[in-house]
């Protein structure tokens, strides 16, 4: 193998130089205090854990995103996390194990053995909020509004959210006794909007049960989309017009405090289907064919930690976020130039310095004072009368 090929990444593994990891970062503690601000708490998780526990209810997608390797401790398979929420629910139900509603956040990297989609990362920073123990809207309002505010505060421009709910199809097909297989195959037919499929797979059903899973294709677009479905589900099981009916409240809360953020429902999309359990959302911008930011409610995740809790939260990728964005985040510039010296005093002067917040580089020896510029420093320390003074570079 050739030196140079010693060099290479992986395809969808990068690494982040400077300035970029400065902003990356500057960023993350701009939305981490967000999240403080509204009461989320900061946890930090393994990168690396059983896979039973990583895995958690979270479904075959997530299992093929997964890197699998064997721990020569135990002999048991173990995955390097794809996905910090099941983590997170595990905290909330088996670690903290609080009895009220509990807000935590999150960030860190994640690696994926298959991308999101051919142009993806596989090492995104996954940043997120969860909110667990309430199983009311005001709980999805909540985490929907967090996930707009950071957006608005990354100043990502033509922001447009598509909000459904899995429980108008999941109640459907359970009125309908659907099997296993037939679910499955209805549930990809109508995620492609191939009506002539679903009709096929809805032949032999009742018919009222038939017209609403069919009506399932058409029910995408603006407001109008609830008001229409009012009309064609009215005579939907009770917990398909109780979905609705949180859809909609969900809905006209977002409007109120987002009047002017573009709003699309889709009854048919089923965005995380054997994973979510209520209201799911995704945010997307023009020219991304993929969300930039996305989450729902997961209700009983943390049963199989031995307490199931309601929980919705969102997740998104920190440097896609950057990326996107176009506020301006300021990144500390110059700095003080110090001499290659043993003097006790200047020591002191620098230390002084670096504790009032001020960027010092020690020039090395054999240095000459045309590094500073290279190193970005504006100033230098130079002995005058017996002092060390700040003073501004020689150009």
């Amino acid at each position: 193998m050739a030196t140079v090929d010693r060099w290479l990444l992986p395809d969808g593994i990068e690494e982040v130089l400077p300035p970029e990891a400065a902003r990356i970062e500057v960023a993350r503690r701009q939305v981490l205090d967000l999240f403080q601000s509204w009461g989320y708490e900061f946890v930090v998780t393994p990168h690396i854990e059983y896979l039973e526990s990583l895995l958690t209810g979270a479904g075959q997608d997530l299992d093929l995103r997964t890197f699998k390797v064997i721990d020569p401790q135990s002999g048991r398979q173990m995955g390097f996390r794809a996905d910090i929420t099941p983590q997170v629910a595990r905290i909330d139900a088996h670690t903290l194990r609080r009895e009220g509603p509990n807000r935590l956040c999150y960030a860190g990297s994640v690696l994926h053995a298959q991308p999101r989609a051919l142009s993806s990362s596989r090492s995104p920073i996954q940043l997120g909020a969860e909110l667990y123990g309430d199983a009311s809207p005001s709980s999805d309002v909540e985490v929907i509004s967090l996930m707009l505010t950071m957006l608005e505060m990354a100043d990502v421009p033509d922001v447009h959210m598509d909000l459904g709910h899995v429980g108008i199809y999941r109640g459907l097909a359970r009125a309908a006794g659907l099997s296993g297989d037939v679910e499955q195959q209805l549930f990809d037919a109508l995620q492609r909007k191939a009506i002539d499929e679903v009709i096929a797979l809805t032949q032999g059903l009742p018919a009222d049960l038939a017209e609403m899973l069919r009506a399932l294709v058409g029910l995408c677009g603006g407001r109008e989309v609830l008001a229409q479905a009012k009309v064609r589900l009215a005579n939907a099981p009770t917990a398909v017009l109780t979905a609705l009916d949180d859809l909609l409240a969900i809905a006209e809360r977002l409007s109120l405090r987002f009047p002017e953020l573009p709003l699309y429902f889709d009854l048919g999309e089923l965005r995380g289907y054997h994973y979510h359990t209520g209201v799911v959302f995704a945010v997307f911008v023009p020219g991304m064919g993929q969300s930039i930011a996305q989450g729902g409610r997961y209700d009983d995740i943390g049963a199989d930690f031995g307490r199931a809790r309601p929980a919705t939260g969102f997740s998104t990728d920190l440097k896609s976020l950057v990326t996107l964005g176009q506020a301006r985040i300021e990144l500390p510039s110059g700095g003080v130039w110090m001499p290659d010296s043993t003097d006790a005093a200047l020591w002191q002067a620098v230390c002084q310095l670096r504790r009032e917040g001020q960027r010092v580089v020690q020039a090395l020896p054999g240095q000459t004072i045309e590094a500073a510029g290279e190193a970005d420093c504006d100033r230098q320390l130079i002995q005058q009368n017996g002092q060390w003074q700040v003073l501004p570079l020689a150009s």
